[in-house]
Order: C-alpha cells, then structure tokens, then sequence
C-alpha cells in the first residue's frame, strides 16, 4: 500500500513539473528544446499523410455507400466483430420491382418484354456493383483503415512520450540553471548542481533514446506512401472493371431492345458514347468513305450484300478491339478482344457501325468496341 502511494505521488510530482514547465513556456517563461527541421518536417509530413488519408477514407466510404444509416450500421456490425449482412442493391432492386411489373401487366407484351430485359440488365449491374464495393473495402479501404487504426496510434503514442521527455529534459535545464545561479552566492549549494547535472545527464539520454525511436517511425511514412499507393492502382483497377462490366451490360440491352419490334417509335438517336474522351460518332464521321454503292440497301430494308463491298483504295485504317463481340447475324463481325482489323465506313451506314475485315471475314462492327488507331 504504501508503495502504490509512494508511486502515485510521484507520478502526481512529475505531471505537476510537466504541466509548469508546459505552461512557462507558453508564455515565454522558460527556454524550450527545439527538434532540427528534419525532424520537425517529418512531423509535418505525418500530419498530413494522417489527415488526408481520413479524409479519403471518409469520401470513399461515402461513395461506395451513400446511404449514412447503412454505413453506421457497417461500423457497429465491424466493432463488434461480426459479418455485416448481405445488402440488395438499388439496381437489384428496381430490378426486381420490373420483374414484379412485367408479370403484372403482361409478360408478352412489348412494354412487358422490355422490362423484363432492363431487369436482367440491372440485376446484372448490381451484381457488378456489389463485386466493387466489396474488392475495393478489401484493397482499398481496409489499409487505409489499418494505417489510422495500427501505425498511426502507435506514431501517436512515441509522439506524446518524445513531449514528456523534452519536458522532463527542459525542466531539468531549469532546475540546473536555478542551482548554479545559487552557486554563485554560496558554495553550499555544490551538491545541488551535482544532482541537477546528473538529472539533466539522465533525461538527455532518454529524450534522445525516445527522438530515435519517433524518427525512425515518421520516416516509416514513405513505405505508408509506397503501400498506399499500391492500394490506389488496386482501387482504380477495380474501379475500371467495373465501369467496364456496366458499360457492356448496357450495350447488349440496347442491342436486345433493338430487336424488339415496336419497342420504340420514332427514335434515331445514336447509341450512347463510349468510356473514352473520343466520340464514336466524331471517330467514325473521320473514317474514309467509298464510293455509292450499289447494293447498300436503305436503314430497316434488306441488309447490306457484303459480298459487293470493296474496301477503299486508301485511308482504310487499324482498330484495336476493346471487349468480345458476338455477331447478331452474317452481316456482322465476331470480334475477339485485343485483336486488330481493318474497317473503314460506307456511305448511309449508321455512324455508331463500321465494316470490319480480318483475313478473308468481313462485317459490320460497332464503333464502341474499337479503338481506332492512326
């Protein structure tokens, strides 16, 4: 007992000292320790790497969920260890809310085929959406998370222990000056700076213990920069996957709804543009044109006779091939992806479609699924 007290008034001592020599230097009353700027710019460069790692963090978080009920509900389930249950996604959802609709109004009517094709398509985008919430909480998320969680505290924690020793160090600076300006009036105060001097001699050491310590950590933020990095490709990577995956569900739901007779009344309007800053419609308005020919038969008449197109004489060009393409019919090209052709464009053809050659096989291509090459 009487050691726990002895202890506690001695932790209560120290904090005192602390806590006065804090507040002195405050207000200018005492002389304070200066770190070099090294130092002082790997603090700062911490700081940073802290701050805007939860601010991405956050930002993320908001854009793979933005409902804020559900995220608190993620947090809890994650605090207190357990598996976070399965979510629909808004696009299965509205998914199945058109399902739900076309066999209410009639599965074999047009409307009702159609929203029984959109639905598969937003089933399938929803799929697509929870693989990238769930790779990018993986790659992305959870390191970001480790960092602020794990290195970070322990930064943290060596931080408050490097003040607490350049307190002690500053206090046992003052206490030596006070005993050799006593000295100078008497010599009886020789043993006080003997004990100031070995104080000062003992928190010089362990401040510089602990400033070697704190260093090494805040030059670990580089390899924090080099991993967090690595987790950026990551995120982008599935990012990209999954843009790409929406963007060909969405292709072949336009190509299936064009078959549908009486589907849409009235409308020419292009598909839409592709991922890439290059229109498909400015790429293809680019592309060389033959002349008239005879056999290309007007929009919704008999198809195109590919057996009597000719390429142009000149400015045909190379394309590589974006994703796989399954040919509708004989009057288009399969296409496989990274592979390359040669198109070019004919007059009155749709400006999303270019023919396509490899080898001997030639065929319609739609321009989305090209990168024209020059």
């Amino acid at each position: 007992m009487d050691f726990n007290m002895k202890k506690l008034a001695s932790d209560a001592g120290i904090f005192f000292t602390r806590a006065v020599q804090f507040t002195e230097e405050k207000f200018g009353q005492a002389e304070k320790t200066e770190l070099d700027a090294h130092f002082e710019n790997l603090l700062a460069r911490a700081d940073s790497t802290k701050n805007w790692t939860e601010k991405i963090l956050r930002q993320t978080e908001v854009l793979l969920q933005p409902n804020p009920s559900a995220r608190v509900e993620e947090f809890l389930y994650e605090k207190l260890d357990r598996k976070v249950p399965s979510r629909v996604t808004n696009g299965e959802l509205l998914a199945q809310y058109m399902a739900d609709a076309a066999s209410e109004l009639g599965p074999t009517t047009p409307y009702g085929k159609t929203l029984i094709k959109v639905a598969e398509a937003e089933k399938q985008l929803g799929a697509a959406e929870r693989d990238f919430i769930h790779t990018a909480s993986i790659s992305f998320l959870t390191p970001l998370r480790n960092f602020l969680e794990g290195d970070w505290k322990t930064i943290s924690k060596e931080r408050r222990l490097l003040q607490n020793r350049r307190l002690d160090l500053d206090a046992c600076k003052a206490r030596l000056k006070k005993a050799k300006a006593a000295e100078a009036k008497a010599t009886l105060w020789n043993d006080e700076v003997d004990k100031a001097e070995q104080e000062l001699r003992v928190a010089q050491t362990e401040f510089d213990r602990q400033a070697e310590v704190t260093r090494l950590l805040l030059e670990g933020i580089s390899s924090t920069h080099v991993n967090h990095l690595r987790c950026l490709h990551e995120f982008v990577k599935s990012q990209t996957t999954y843009y790409a995956q929406c963007y060909r569900h969405m292709l072949d739901l336009q190509k299936q709804l064009g078959r549908f007779p009486g589907t849409f009344v009235g409308t020419t309007e292009p598909a839409s543009p592709p991922l890439s800053s290059t229109s498909p419609t400015t790429a293809a308005a680019t592309m060389p044109v033959v002349p008239s020919v005879a056999s290309l038969a007007p929009p919704g008449e008999a198809s195109l006779c590919l057996e009597e197109v000719a390429p142009p004489a000149s400015g045909t060009r190379k394309a590589r091939v974006l994703y796989d393409y399954e040919a509708a019919d004989s009057s288009e090209l399969a296409l496989l992806a990274d592979e390359l052709i040669t198109v070019y464009s004919l007059p009155g053809m749709d400006p999303d479609w270019l023919i396509g050659e490899r080898g001997n096989k030639k065929g319609k291509v739609p321009v989305t699924y090209l990168e024209l090459l020059s």
